[in-house]
């Protein structure tokens, strides 16, 4: 009897969060890494939904892509699909904040507040690994510029993870726009490794790989 394929739910790119029509709060994600999981992923046979937010990429062969642009977005978009998932990749970088107030129209220059209140946007990751069930595994990513393991570890606690993987970002040649990275996979059952620095394609491949072997089931072939 051929077993049904994995199914995977990636999420990959920056969020948007609009000051007005124009301006929008983001970072410099450009999706490199989420695609080229979906894409490892699709290779082995996984049925994959991408949820991406705004990036120059073109869509992976076989992937199936849901576009959205804000945190709010992609939490309607990823809470749809991730009761039916076997493993969820959190590699978007979300924004953490947005602003309280969003303009209906291009505000004027003269007319632009020199201090924007924020609130926080809500912690897609945490959200949804509160209804992980048997079975599921829940991937997240750490994107840090200091203690990088110290602050992932606590992530992969605080937010119910069975893997976290991460990285060092803000020095040049790794992490955001980088064609390259090193990173450490972390588990929640005490599992440590790290990979790179190496292409993020390659990485891709060789991450798919290990998570493939923490599920039960089995993947068929396209």
């Amino acid at each position: 009897m051929k077993a049904r394929p994995i199914r995977c739910l990636i999420t990959a790119g920056p969020t948007r969060e609009h000051l007005d029509p124009v301006r929008f709060l983001s970072n410099p994600s450009t999706g490199k890494m989420g695609y080229a999981l979906a894409i490892a992923a699709a290779a082995i046979g996984w049925k994959v939904d991408l949820v991406s937010g705004p990036v120059a990429l073109p869509a992976p062969a076989g992937v199936k892509v849901h576009s959205v642009v804000s945190a709010a977005e992609m939490l309607v978009a990823t809470k749809k699909l991730f009761a039916r998932c076997d493993v969820l990749l959190m590699c978007a970088a979300v924004s953490d904040f947005r602003p309280k107030k969003t303009a209906a129209h291009k505000v004027k220059k003269n007319n632009a507040a020199l201090v924007i209140e924020f609130e926080p946007t809500v912690d897609i990751l945490k959200t949804l690994a509160k209804g992980k069930k048997p079975g599921q595994l829940v991937v997240g990513f750490a994107a840090e510029t200091r203690n990088v393991e110290t602050y992932a570890r606590r992530k992969l606690k605080e937010k119910n993870l069975d893997f976290i993987i991460a990285n060092h970002v803000g020095r040049a040649g790794s992490g955001f726009g980088a064609d390259r990275n090193t990173v450490i996979l972390l588990g929640s059952e005490g599992k440590r490794a790290k990979f790179g620095p190496s292409s993020k394609t390659k990485l891709a491949h060789i991450l798919i790989e290990h998570l493939q072997a923490e599920l039960k089931l089995v993947p068929s072939k396209k």
